[in-house]
């Protein structure tokens, strides 16, 4: 696509002194976030807010999704003392919601599940107070590795789906649409307690009706929380943005996700997964 990027898409970057210390932090705890990773768009906002999505299990991930710009090869030995380094960061930085997501890890017997049960324990230990939302994988649909990540108790459990099942083959061809529904359908069966969350991209050549079929199907699953955010190419290698949706479109997306029952709904250009998550959590607790 050689269209120009419109005027609701340009991000106009700010730093100030928060950014520099949360970069520090995280450098000296030999933290990574989703955000330097991804190459997010939202890093100096977030960072300005003295908050960041944390990255565990390494920086390379073992699929081969062609949206994402995390690295992919040969996967890094997971780091025993990750749990307590995100805690104490999470806890530095003064955060009531505290936001941790992984690379893929199907190298790993449970996917990393234990890992990330770990995390929220060690969060949790050091304040009891902090809202937990885990960004997770599918864990190539074990049942028995999901367990683990519901039985330590995070508040948000978020696993996207992030385009529509016919795309599946281009966009995720290592994934299952069917098995991502089921993951969510899953973590509510186990613990009603819990949100579900999840998201989508768009401007990867779906249709609008499309769209609002996932947001469908994600309701039958019990999903509680949706994202839905414009997709943005990293690289001329990856996948090609095929559309820059308008900013109607996405509100038109928002409003009919709330006709279907979700408790809470980000939709716009720069929405993404973890984008002010602390909102959605304040949203379903006053529904």
């Amino acid at each position: 696509m050689n269209q120009q990027k419109p005027e609701w898409l340009r991000v106009r970057v700010k730093s100030n002194q928060n950014t520099t210390e949360v970069v520090e932090l995280l450098s000296k705890l030999s933290l990574h976030t989703v955000c330097e990773e991804a190459n997010c768009p939202n890093l100096a906002e977030c960072f300005g807010r003295r908050t960041a999505t944390f990255i565990i299990l390494g920086k390379v991930c073992t699929r081969n999704c062609t949206f994402c710009n995390v690295i992919k090869g040969r996967t890094e030995t997971v780091d025993p003392d990750e749990p307590r380094h995100v805690a104490e960061a999470a806890a530095k930085l003064g955060l009531k919601h505290a936001v941790v997501t992984s690379v893929t890890r199907d190298d790993l017997p449970d996917g990393g599940a234990g890992h990330f049960a770990e995390v929220i324990r060690e969060i949790k230990r050091l304040n009891s107070n902090v809202v937990v939302e885990v960004l997770i994988p599918d864990f190539q649909g074990d049942s028995s590795a999901l367990m683990k990540v519901i039985d330590a108790k995070p508040e948000i459990i978020n696993h996207n789906v992030e385009t529509v099942p016919r795309l599946y083959p281009k966009v995720r061809p290592m994934a299952v649409y069917k098995r991502s529904l089921e993951l969510l359908r899953n973590v509510k069966d186990a613990d009603i307690n819990i949100y579900t969350k999840s998201g989508i991209m768009v401007g990867l050549g779906e249709s609008e009706e499309e769209v609002i079929q996932v947001f469908r199907d994600l309701r039958k699953h019990g999903c509680d929380l949706l994202t839905v955010g414009q997709y943005l190419a990293p690289s001329k290698n990856h996948h090609p943005i095929v559309e820059y949706v308008h900013p109607d479109v996405f509100e038109n997306y928002r409003i009919e996700a709330l006709k279907l029952g979700f408790k809470h709904v980000a939709s716009a250009p720069l929405v993404r997964s973890s984008y002010m998550a602390d909102k959605y959590t304040d949203a379903a607790n006053s529904d």
